[in-house]
Order: structure tokens, then C-alpha cells, then sequence
């Protein structure tokens, strides 16, 4: 039998999901905190997975209006224009500015689309308690969690164009209903992989190395 991980929880020990330290399990019933960071400890998020599922779907929901409503419209003495993320793409691209095309399109439409792919995965995973490469599914949350930030790309740029192009009457230029939906698929993605529990990634392991013992 190779090898299997022993939890924390198998210890009876609970690890912070805020700061990660160990603490052992109290015997009197009640709600521990942690030590460190006064977080409540629990050997799991409670309803980690319903939660998690939750932020997901809502995100999946509000990802097609992000990519087809404009994201930022403009307005000045020509008339006025409203551009969604992949005009504004395509746009660079004709201008010759491939570079920056590219990197709006990675930052602003695959990344949030892995994301979603990435959580959806984990869940699917965690909910039919699967040991398949645990590992890789653990670096692959971290993964999630360090590049959802950068998913706001196009929302810096409107936002910065809205404070530079704003000349009176000449020119102005505002976020689209897009920007709102884009923010919120970005949100609602960070809520969901910050309600997920890393911790039962492993848990199915424990079970099957007790199993066999």
C-alpha cells in the first residue's frame, strides 16, 4: 500500500483556515478561536462546498453578459461608441498592438474562464470525494487563488480612461453595463475560491488509508 498523508483532523488537531496554525481540539464543547488570529477554528468550513458552489453558479451566470454587454462607452463630438471586451481585443489587434491584445485577452477573457473551469473541477472533485492526484488539485487552488486578482485588467483600464478622458463637453468616456458584470464574475470568483476548503482534498485519502488498515 504506498503511502497516504495524515491530516490534521486525524491528529485531532485543527489548522486555521485564516492563518494556518495548528491548535489541538478542546474538550469542553465550545467554539474554539484561534489563538493567532482569532479566527473560529473548525475542522472544516462549515458548508464549505454548498457555499463555494453558490459564488460559482452566480459567476457562470453573469460571465456572458461581462463578455457581450459593452464594457465602456464613449462619447464625444463624432458621436458615441461602445466597445464589449473582445471589440476592444479585436480592435487592438487591427491597430497593431498584438501584444496588448494578447495580454488583455488572457487577462480578461481565458483567465476568468479557467478560473471558473479550476473551481469547477475542485468541486466536482470534493463532492464525489476523489483521490485523484490530491497534490496537484491542492497547488492547482493556489494557483486559482494567486491570479484571480489579476483578472481585473479591464477594469483598471476603464477606470483609469474614465479619470483621463473626462474633458467637458469635447469627450467622456463611462463603464458599461459590462464593467459591472465583469467585476462581479471577478468577485464572486475570489468569494468562491476563498469558501472552498483545501483541506478536504484530502480527506477521502484518510478514509481509504483507514480502510485498508
Amino acid at each position: 500500500m504506498r503511502d497516504t498523508p495524515v491530516t490534521a483532523a486525524a491528529r485531532g488537531l485543527l489548522s486555521c483556515h485564516v492563518c494556518g496554525l495548528l491548535s489541538r481540539r478542546g474538550h469542553n464543547g465550545r467554539t474554539l478561536h484561534c489563538p493567532r488570529c482569532s479566527a473560529p477554528l473548525h475542522f472544516r468550513k462549515p458548508n464549505s462546498v454548498a457555499h463555494s458552489w453558490a459564488f460559482l453558479i452566480a459567476a457562470y451566470i453573469l460571465y456572458i453578459p461581462a463578455n457581450v454587454l459593452p464594457i465602456m462607452e464613449t462619447s464625444s463630438l463624432f458621436g458615441a461608441q461602445a466597445d464589449t471586451i473582445m471589440s476592444g481585443i479585436i480592435f487592438l489587434w487591427h491597430s497593431g498592438s498584438w501584444d496588448l491584445a494578447l495580454v488583455v485577452f488572457i487577462a480578461s477573457i481565458m483567465v476568468p474562464l479557467l478560473k471558473l473551469i479550476a473551481l469547477t473541477l475542485l468541486l466536482i472533485s470534493v463532492h464525489s470525494r476523489s483521490t485523484w492526484q490530491p497534490l496537484q488539485r491542492a497547488k492547482l487552488y493556489r494557483v486559482v487563488e494567486l491570479v484571480g486578482r489579476w483578472s481585473m485588467l479591464d477594469i483598471y483600464v476603464v477606470a483609469i480612461l474614465a479619470a483621463l478622458v473626462q474633458i467637458g463637453a469635447l469627450a467622456t468616456v463611462n463603464a458599461g453595463p459590462g464593467a459591472l458584470a465583469f467585476g462581479a464574475v471577478v468577485v464572486l470568483t475570489m468569494f468562491s475560491s476563498m469558501e472552498f476548503d483545501p483541506r478536504l482534498i484530502w480527506d477521502p485519502l484518510q478514509k481509504e488509508r483507514i480502510d485498508h488498515e
